[in-house]
């Protein structure tokens, strides 16, 4: 059984390899490079990923579409990326519109080409920044339109294996399974140190924090978020 999982070089992105390599028989990776802030460190992320858990099928794809369409900090150097607020009902600047669908549509016919049985995603639903594309309901009504939208023979399932971890137990599961945090890049805004200050720096220094484990990426402040 192969299985695509769509691999940015984050730290649930990481995780959720980590669980389609134990579960698949197969891994090809998927990766998206769309001009945003820290696209080079990201891709190096990827890649070192990939040779960790020996993923040697891999597609990166030029999504420059993406910072075309704008309306995101990550992609456009006039928005501000938010200093983190992980108390806030807003959605951040940094949310990237239908991102994960734009995803999902292009690993979908990757997976039907290579004939994978299913697509991982390491979206997380209640530590996503209020992100409206990292919900189970998004993910549900996706796979329906997936299954409409391919040939009768193809059947591929959307697996969310971190949809409702937390951050801190994601830290903890990745420790278990002794995945590379060491190679994964979280920040949204600093390739070199990570910022510590963006939403996603707050976010994995929190789940560290929560789960008494040392961060082995280097900041520029380290702020103490609970």
């Amino acid at each position: 059984m192969r299985s695509v999982v769509l691999l940015s070089g984050g730290m649930d992105s990481t995780l959720t390899a980590a669980i389609a390599a134990a579960e698949s028989d197969a891994v090809a990776a998927i990766h998206f490079n769309y001009r945003h802030r820290t696209e080079r460190r990201e891709l190096k992320a990827f890649n070192d990923v990939c040779d960790f858990y020996e993923i040697n099928q891999r597609l990166i794809v030029d999504a420059e579409v993406i910072r075309q369409i704008g309306g995101s900090s990550l992609t456009d150097e006039a928005i501000p990326v938010t200093k983190a607020d992980l108390h806030s009902n807003i959605v951040p600047s940094s949310y990237v519109p239908f991102r994960n669908g734009t995803f999902l549509a292009i690993a979908t016919g990757w997976a039907e080409v290579i004939s994978a049985a299913n697509i991982y995603i390491g979206a997380v639903e209640e530590d996503s920044s209020g992100y409206p594309d990292c919900r189970t309901v998004f993910f549900e009504a996706f796979e329906k339109a997936l299954q409409l939208g391919t040939k009768p023979e193809t059947h591929i399932s959307i697996k969310t294996p971190l949809i409702s971890m937390k951050k801190s137990e994601i830290v903890k599961r990745s420790l278990e399974l002794g995945a590379p945090l060491e190679r994964t890049w979280s920040c949204y805004q600093s390739e070199d140190i990570a910022c510590g200050e963006c939403d996603s720096c707050a976010l994995r220094l929190r789940g560290f924090a929560q789960a008494n484990a040392q961060d082995p990426l280097p900041y520029r402040v380290r702020p103490t978020y609970e």
